[in-house]
Parts: structure tokens; sequence; C-alpha cells
């Protein structure tokens, strides 16, 4: 699917679209990875950004409350695994954090394609291959696989 064919829209209440991924704790098929749990899937543009780089770091000091409350945390950027890890010591560096939580390398768009993350009003917003990047979005995920 290119990024000129939409998926149909989500919106609350629709099933959460299920893939398959590779993230920095390894491949994962989404609706496995939520179980029975709540999740929040959040995504990012790209690696190394300041904003997205505080962001995580925040997130990863939360994750204990969240993991209390029954809720996994997983992120999403448009960079590859190899550079999630750089950029995850990186975090850590900065925000004096410890982020356990998993990155999807999502460098095809693949996931950020079927969950609308792709920024259709900036054609200018892509990476060096003209692919376009993620936009910052968030979807909370109940355990039933509902948004």
């Amino acid at each position: 699917m290119s990024t000129d064919q939409r998926p149909e829209p989500l919106r609350l209440g629709s099933t959460a679209p299920n893939f398959d991924a590779d993230t920095t704790a390894g491949p994962i098929n989404f609706h496995d990875f939520i179980g029975d749990k709540w999740v929040v899937l959040f995504s990012h543009p790209e690696d190394y950004t300041p904003v997205c780089t505080t962001e995580l770091g925040a997130f990863a000091k939360l994750e204990p409350e969240f993991t209390k409350r029954g809720v996994k945390l997983i992120g999403l950027s448009a960079n590859t695994i190899e550079s999630h890890g750089g950029w995850i010591k990186d975090i850590d560096e900065i925000s004096g954090s410890h982020l356990k939580f998993p990155i999807i390398g999502d460098k095809e768009r693949k996931v950020a394609l079927a969950y609308d993350m792709i920024d259709h009003q900036d054609a200018t917003n892509v990476d060096s291959k003209g692919i376009a990047f993620t936009i910052r979005s968030v979807f909370i995920i109940d355990p039933k696989k509902t948004i």
C-alpha cells in the first residue's frame, strides 16, 4: 500500500489493526503482545529528534506506574531497530531513565500506514528515500483489541 492509498480511518471503537513487526525487544505479533492488557501505542517521526527523545524518556520513567495499572507501552519510529538501539542509550543518558518498553522499527511504514500515522498534508516530510515520516500519534487499546 502506498502512502496515497489510505486505509479506512480508525475511530474510537475500531478494532486495532494487527501486525507483525520487529521491535527492540524482538519480533512481535501485535495482538499477541496486547494479550489481556491495555496498551498505549505511540509514534514518533524519527530517532534522535530532541522532542521525541525527551518524550520517550518521560514514558520510560513512568512505565512502572503504567505496569501497576495493567498497561503496556510500545513506541514506533520510522527508523531501523539498529538505530533505535543507539537512540535508547541516548534517551537513557539524557533523561536519566532506563527505557525497557519495545520500540517498533517501521522503516517501510507498514504499521504507520495501517494506523494512518502518515502526514498527508506535508508532502515534504520525507526521509532520504522519499518515504513519508510518521507523525506523532497515540492509540489507547483495550484487552479486546479495541481503540
